[in-house]
């Protein structure tokens, strides 16, 4: 999964959503040490979706499905591939406008410019060159932000290439999703249900404007 779905998965918390933005640009303990209570749970889940994602069986046939020399990069194909698929499917999942969410995105950044770090913001301002993330509904959108991460690995690479198997992957990204989709759903709210028990309800204590937290909006 990409941002997009990282996103939707988080919910309306605040903290959750800002994590679901922060979990590729968060390394180390140090730097997530900087963050409020709630965001670091943010980038947890966002590093469980991914690890739970990468290891259920519809995704790992998919990976498999993607011959060499693009297969290396499979996981990155596929991250953006569920997320246009995701696009495609926007109203089913919220009552909310792809537009309208993404609005949302940069408001939400905006609330708590002083958390977002440089790169993060240099991706953004790339998003919004772009028309990022309701331009993932675009085939063709997502093909070009294919080709501007491969052009950021330092070795040679086939993702500006992955035009050439796309359209014979792309009915097998739709049932992949389909039945992706709802598992990680359920996964993610075990984890927000447990993640809340065991820490002391996070986000009761995150709704009545605890100090060192990010308030919802």
């Amino acid at each position: 999964m990409n941002f997009l779905a990282h996103l939707l998965l988080a919910g309306d918390d605040d903290g959750l959503r800002l994590g679901a933005l922060l979990g590729d640009f968060t390394k180390g303990k140090r730097a997530l040490a900087r963050y409020p209570e709630n965001v670091q749970a943010g980038i947890a889940l966002h590093r469980f979706i991914d690890s739970t994602i990468d290891e259920q069986d519809d995704v790992v046939a998919l990976r498999r499905q993607i011959e060499k020399p693009f297969r290396r990069y499979a996981g990155i194909i596929i991250d953006l591939a569920l997320d246009h698929e995701l696009a495609l499917r926007w109203d089913r999942y919220s009552d909310e406008s792809l537009e309208s969410f993404d609005a949302g995105v940069r408001e939400l950044l905006a609330r708590y410019n002083q958390l977002v770090p440089r790169k993060l913001r240099a991706f953004m301002a790339y998003a919004d060159q772009r028309g990022l993330f309701a331009n993932y509904r675009n085939q063709e959108e997502v093909l070009r932000s294919l080709r501007g991460v491969g052009r950021r690995f330092l070795r040679p690479n086939p993702l500006h290439r992955v035009d050439e198997i796309w359209a014979e992957l792309k009915p097998a990204f739709g049932v992949c999703f389909e039945a992706a989709f709802p598992e990680i759903q359920s996964e993610v709210s075990g984890w927000v249900r447990r993640k809340s028990t065991t820490t002391g309800s996070w986000s009761e204590e995150r709704s009545q404007g605890s100090e060192g937290r990010v308030e919802s909006g």
